[in-house]
């Protein structure tokens, strides 16, 4: 068993977060399993490694439909966190067949190919939209300007969530999303705890009135489906709209900011970008790739499993760590060269298996929007200070993006 120098892999070390990558090269050339003592992990650095455990049926994003608290050797979680665990345990991201089974199966009908697709004007249109804004300011913060009210709009308009209630959701996403970082404080935990509350709150509500009025959304989807025998309770509708709300925009805001961030960094690649828009596909997946949104994904050990000879038991949690396999030399070759036109790309930022993220395509298409709308509508886009980079590790982002024309 490798054991992990501290002062290499620090997540709480600002110069750690805010540049990952060395430290990851050192984890790879230790080992493929890494016991980090400071969060009782084990943490994965290889991209084949985490490749087959996304995929692999002894690890659970929980434990609970197989064991209790007490059998598995962990502690429940305090009293006072209750309202964010119900609301976080009854989404499917934390949930394991058959009842993840069921509520994919429920949810993906909203994000078919063909949905997707149809969706496309209205996220160009938006995209313009806040770009124009931005041209017409003669700059401003690329992040609360443009990366954030595009897939905010979008994931809430899926959902039938008013534009006049809006305000509050990034808010509350933040809040909610703090506790997925390693170790939360106190103070950390009560935000999630308070937006939990209010954001469940506010959807029993707007689910009350989508029963009284159905629209054409994904929420008078779900109820719908319910009625029709699809067995939904109601936390679960709330759980999977908030899931959505998450994970429907905060990869996309950071890959977003942190994208941007790059090209200003790498001005040839950036160059390039600007002369052949046809690249936008291609640096999508290479901006995800070099900067991954979200560094860590968390599994419980269901049952032993074995790792280059080394036996993780039974209630241990790995760490997949997203960021070094997206930069593991033994799929990307010079994987800390920026390549807007790198073919050969097997990213795992959207993760892989039972969990792969079910809007994958739908960020895909909001990523391209934005981008082809700053290249085309702000083609002398420049950066304007040097920005603050969120002191976050799990989701990685930016404070904020100045820019300029």
């Amino acid at each position: 068993m490798a054991a992990v120098d501290a002062l290499s892999f620090d997540p709480w070390d600002p110069a750690f977060v805010a540049d990952p990558y060395p430290a990851y090269a050192e984890l790879r050339e230790r080992g493929r399993v890494i016991y980090y003592e400071p969060t009782d992990q084990w943490l994965v650095p290889r991209h084949a490694d985490v490749s087959a455990l996304l995929r692999e049926r002894r690890l659970g994003r929980t434990y609970q439909h197989r064991f209790t608290h007490e059998d598995f050797g962990r502690t429940a979680p305090p009293a006072e966190q209750e309202p964010f665990h119900t609301l976080n345990d009854h989404g499917m991201l934390d949930l394991e067949p058959p009842d993840h089974t069921r509520i994919r199966r429920l949810v993906s009908k909203a994000f078919t190919p063909r949905t997707v697709e149809r969706l496309q004007p209205y996220v160009r249109q938006l995209a313009g939209e806040l770009v124009d804004r931005l041209v017409a300011a003669g700059g401003g913060d690329l992040l609360a300007d443009v990366a954030e009210p595009l897939p905010v709009a979008v994931i809430a308009e899926m959902l039938g969530i008013p534009e006049s209630d809006r305000g509050p959701l990034r808010p509350w996403s933040a809040d909610i999303c703090g506790m997925y970082e390693l170790s939360p404080s106190k103070e950390t935990a009560a935000k999630a705890v308070r937006a939990s509350v209010e954001f469940s709150e506010y959807l029993l509500e707007l689910i009350a009135a989508r029963r009284k009025e159905p629209g054409d959304d994904l929420i008078s989807g779900l109820i719908a489906a319910h009625d029709e025998g699809d067995r939904l309770t109601e936390q679960e509708m709330i759980s999977t709209a908030v899931l959505l709300l998450n994970a429907g925009h905060e990869a996309t805001v950071n890959a977003t900011v942190n994208g941007w961030w790059a090209l200003f960094r790498n001005p040839g690649q950036l160059a390039a970008l600007r002369a052949d828009h046809s690249l936008v596909p291609s640096a999508v997946e290479e901006l995800m790739r070099y900067d991954t949104p979200l560094q860590l994904f968390e599994r419980w050990v269901l049952d032993d499993i074995e790792i280059d000879g080394t036996t993780v038991p039974r209630g241990a949690e790995i760490a997949m760590l997203f960021g070094s396999a997206n930069h593991d030399p033994a799929v990307f070759a010079d994987p800390e060269r920026l390549d807007l036109t790198r073919t050969e790309n097997p990213h795992i930022s959207f993760s892989a298996g039972i969990h792969y993220c079910i809007g994958a395509p739908l960020a895909r298409i909001e990523l391209a929007a934005s981008m082809t709308a700053l290249l085309e509508r702000a083609p002398t886009l420049a950066l304007a200070a040097e920005p603050r980079r969120k002191p976050n590790f799990v989701i990685r982002g930016l404070e904020g993006l100045s820019v300029t024309l």
